[in-house]
């Protein structure tokens, strides 16, 4: 007989991992399942910074440091072992950019001070400009977060063959990987069933038409190099460089958009992390030790995307003047959630955005709109 849960996530990234361990703690039985396991796509590679967003106070910038409010008290709560609260130092990148800060200034609304020329430099960090410092930011060790947060969680490594909604429960058909006497693993058929279900599959989504979300990857590589350099806060200029934790400075992720599938990791690419390092600190005896790729999703207006899914074919068959324009009510999947697009700052936006979505689900509260992916729904169909 197959298992029963209340929630059945797909995708074990940082995503899949903050709503699965939300949902526990509300006493919630959750099953995780992913194709590859754990933080083994984009979120294994992310620099993982957990910092503020400097700007001019869009509504970006206003959710993605209300999201970093709440993520830094997560971690130091949940597995500050894994968050290293080294601070972080934005430096302008020329002139142009140093002129923008001013005009940044008023409208960083977290903790933060001012770092002169002078002051970086004493530090051994190579700046032209003064920039801003904010102290309760740092990064997390990715993998590992996400280990923890899914530690007393099941979690399956599995190919999701179909999904199918019957009698009020979603079930699942999978492949599934267990270990053989003679074979290292084999694929075996296995079946769960839940109430609900969670997409949080990246930028790959064919367990549902999610194409109005306009999820898109964008590839990154982080290169892991030995040093015995005395670097104890992190950095970001047009690269991140991570403090020295254990021996370990962090190099990137880089954000390469011209790569549309997953390849494999290339040292190459974290060599030439230490190349660009150069332009902000001593580089000299960093050795590479271990290379990360993987593709992060984000959506196309940068917000991620929480909530229910629209029943896409059903809304383009039942009212197909919505492609001019016709705005009916929207028909959503019964008990399919969404939790994506949460792109280059997932460590920032995970934890606030599970909250969300787990408010929604057990407590029937709205989704915030600025994330809810309804948003997209009808300007896409504009577009057909």
């Amino acid at each position: 007989m197959p298992k029963t849960y209340d929630t059945i996530i797909i995708g074990a990234g940082i995503a899949g991992a903050a709503i699965a361990y939300t949902l526990t703690k509300q006493n919630q039985k959750v099953l995780v399942v992913d194709k590859n396991g754990i933080a083994s796509g984009g979120s294994g590679a992310a620099g993982a910074f957990v910092s503020p967003k400097i700007g001019k106070g869009s509504a970006l910038q206003t959710l993605t440091n209300e999201a970093f409010m709440y993520a830094k008290e997560f971690y130091l709560s949940t597995c500050a072992e894994y968050f290293h609260q080294t601070g972080v130092i934005r430096i302008p990148k020329d002139e142009m950019d140093a002129q923008k800060f001013s005009e940044y200034e008023k409208f960083n609304d977290t903790t933060y001070e001012n770092y002169s020329k002078e002051k970086l430099q004493s530090f051994g960090i190579k700046a032209d400009f003064d920039s801003f410092y904010f102290p309760d930011a740092g990064d997390c060790d990715a993998p590992q977060v996400c280990e923890y947060l899914l530690k007393d969680i099941e979690v399956q490594i599995c190919n999701i063959e179909e999904i199918v909604y019957k009698d009020g429960m979603w079930n699942v058909l999978r492949q599934a990987q267990e270990p053989t006497i003679n074979k290292v693993a084999e694929s075996v058929e296995v079946k769960a069933k839940a109430k609900n279900i969670i997409l949080a599959t990246g930028y790959e989504s064919n367990s549902a038409d999610l194409r109005y979300m306009g999820i898109r990857g964008t590839w990154g590589t982080r290169g892991d190099f030995s040093s015995k350099l005395e670097l104890n806060v992190s950095m970001h200029q047009s690269m991140s460089v991570g403090a020295n934790v254990d021996g370990i400075i962090k190099l990137g992720a880089t954000h390469e958009k011209m790569v549309k599938e997953p390849v494999e990791c290339s040292d190459t690419q974290a060599l030439s992390l230490q190349e660009k390092a150069s332009d902000m600190i001593d580089t000299s005896d960093l050795k590479l030790v271990k290379t990360y790729c993987g593709m992060r999703a984000g959506s196309k207006d940068y917000f991620p995307s929480v909530g229910q899914v629209i029943d896409v074919p059903y809304m383009l068959e039942t009212y197909p003047a919505i492609v001019r324009g016709a705005k009916p009510e929207l028909e959503y999947i019964d008990n399919l959630y969404v939790l994506n697009g949460l792109g280059g700052r997932g460590f920032v936006f995970a934890p606030l955005m599970a909250k969300l979505l787990a408010e929604h689900i057990l407590e029937d509260n709205d989704i915030d709109k600025r994330v809810n992916p309804d948003r997209l729904f009808l300007k896409w169909c504009r577009k057909l």
